[in-house]
């Protein structure tokens, strides 16, 4: 069993949608390297940061990141696997590339209650006190607008 600790930048831009890890992020790999009978067992923790916008208030937002995998790179043979030893070497870049990529939150957001952006301005509601504003009355119905219960003829029974 060997056990490194390697600090790598990561080579271009991993993940799409509305978070990414940019390209030259530095990417912090704790990786445990063990014999087995069929090849490596390879066990690894990963730290970097994401950078992306919120998905309510479009927002700067960046976070870390923290993943951990575990994968056998088996030794060539008859068997098909997802990875392989060459030449008593371990590729480390896809399957650290998968587990990071697939750990970016969907919809990510810059704070738990993050309430978004105003449908009618366009303004972000984070930070500003949310006013109750009247509904806007549909225009076929504003001529009931100033009918009123007042009105109502108060001799039935």
């Amino acid at each position: 069993m060997r056990e490194f600790e390697i600090d790598v930048t990561a080579p271009e831009k991993w993940g799409e949608g509305l978070v990414t890890i940019p390209q030259g992020e530095p990417v912090t790999v704790e990786v445990r390297l063990e014999s087995v009978h069929e090849g490596i067992l390879v066990s690894a923790e990963i730290d970097t940061d994401y950078r992306g916008v919120c998905g309510r208030c479009l927002t700067d937002v960046s976070a870390p990141v923290e993943v951990e995998f575990q994968e056998l790179f088996a030794y060539p043979g008859s068997e098909q696997t997802d990875f392989e030893v060459q030449d008593d070497h371990v590729d480390l870049e896809t399957p650290v590339r998968e587990a990071i990529v697939l750990s970016l939150p969907f919809q990510p957001v810059c704070q738990p209650d993050c309430p978004g952006i105003d449908p009618e301005t366009g303004e972000k509601l984070t930070g500003r006190t949310v006013q109750e504003q009247p509904a806007p009355i549909d225009p076929r119905w504003a001529a009931l607008q100033d009918y009123t219960t007042d009105h109502d003829d108060t001799s039935r029974p």
